[in-house]
């Protein structure tokens, strides 16, 4: 395990993730997200949030009118972030197919990031596609940290095994 990641150096018109601040933050974004799953758009936007941290990719928030929450089902699952709260999780149902956690969000989350309660965020890898204006994203590897990763960022990223303690 490598404690002390090196940083992939950017290319222009990258940002690091190894910028990133932490503590997390987030900030509005006026990129179009996309969520696809069973061949259905369950969120798009273009008034979304993204949460950013030292060496993750962005997770992205999307305001509930701009979800289809009647495909979301409240799930058990509950974990803590030390900075934005209490998160509750969702399963995801289309038809006869459905993602356990697929989403989750902040009902009532730290002052910090009071404009993301009841957003929700998706995670990439527990659908079919996710997008950032019309490009394709690769999911965060790991089945914890719910990022985004788009060819708009420099790595190396948190969630493989052995990047726990980064």
């Amino acid at each position: 395990m490598n404690p002390h990641p090196h940083r992939d150096p950017p290319a222009p018109g990258q940002e690091s993730v190894w910028d990133f601040p932490r503590p997390a933050r987030i900030e509005p974004v006026t990129s179009t997200l996309q969520v696809i799953f069973a061949d259905r758009v369950v969120a798009e936007t273009r008034r979304g949030y993204r949460a950013i941290e030292t060496s993750h990719p962005p997770s992205y928030y999307f305001p509930p009118g701009d979800v289809a929450t009647a495909l979301l089902v409240p799930a058990s699952t509950r974990t803590l972030c030390e900075w934005k709260g209490g998160a509750a999780y969702h399963d995801l149902v289309v038809g006869d197919r459905r993602v356990a956690d697929a989403a989750w969000s902040y009902p009532q989350p730290t002052p910090d990031f009071a404009a993301v309660a009841g957003f929700f965020a998706f995670y990439a890898g527990r659908v079919d596609a996710c997008f950032v204006d019309g490009e394709k994203v690769t999911p965060q590897e790991g089945d914890f940290y719910g990022g985004w990763i788009t060819r708009s960022l420099a790595g190396p990223f948190k969630g493989p095994p052995g990047t726990r303690f980064w």
